[in-house]
């Protein structure tokens, strides 16, 4: 009898503090509303730097560290300073960047330091429209919430239509961009 009450009430102990960790690490829906706010927020300030063509205050919403990431058509960029180099390279001025849109995004929070970013982006421009789709990894620092990996990949030519041209690992077609 003594052993079964012995089990029983270091159940119930376990149990409370598996109860207690799990409610000191979840957080209240407005918390995780309010964090996506400040997500969303990021990214519409990048997107309003983009059109107005200034890379670096779009860059404002990564994380500067060497240790950030940026995987996408021609590879990964290590650091901070080579995703700015690689965005300077192959978006050199106002015409070649175009006007950005951002859509479909979807949150999920993987703990309450970290979200995961799904969404679409789609470059509208002169010498032809090009898309695709993006996975942002954030994290919450002091200073707010920051993109620490970032993978974007452009839409298949097949999803494009006709009149697709490749440069620089991008796929442009030159009137009407038909994104799913």
């Amino acid at each position: 009898m003594r052993a079964i009450r012995c089990c029983v009430l270091v159940a119930v102990r376990l149990a409370m503090v598996v109860f207690l960790l799990v409610a000191r690490l979840a957080r209240p829906a407005e918390e995780r509303h309010t964090d996506q706010e400040a997500i969303h927020a990021v990214l519409s300030g990048q997107q309003t730097a983009w059109n107005r063509g200034d890379v670096d205050a779009f860059l404002e919403g990564y994380w500067r560290s060497p240790e950030l990431t940026f995987s996408g058509n021609s590879g990964v960029a290590r650091g901070w300073d080579a995703v700015r180099t690689r965005y300077k390279k192959n978006y050199p001025d106002s015409g070649a960047m175009g006007q950005l849109d951002f859509s479909e995004l979807e949150f999920r929070f993987l703990g309450p330091q970290a979200a995961l970013v799904l969404g679409r982006w789609h470059l509208k421009r002169e010498k032809g429209d090009v898309g695709g789709v993006f996975t942002l990894v954030w994290q919450r620092f002091p200073d707010g919430w920051k993109i620490i990996h970032d993978h974007t990949s452009a839409v298949l030519p097949e999803k494009l239509g006709a009149d697709v041209i490749m440069e620089e690992g991008f796929f442009y077609q030159t009137a009407g961009f038909r994104p799913d």
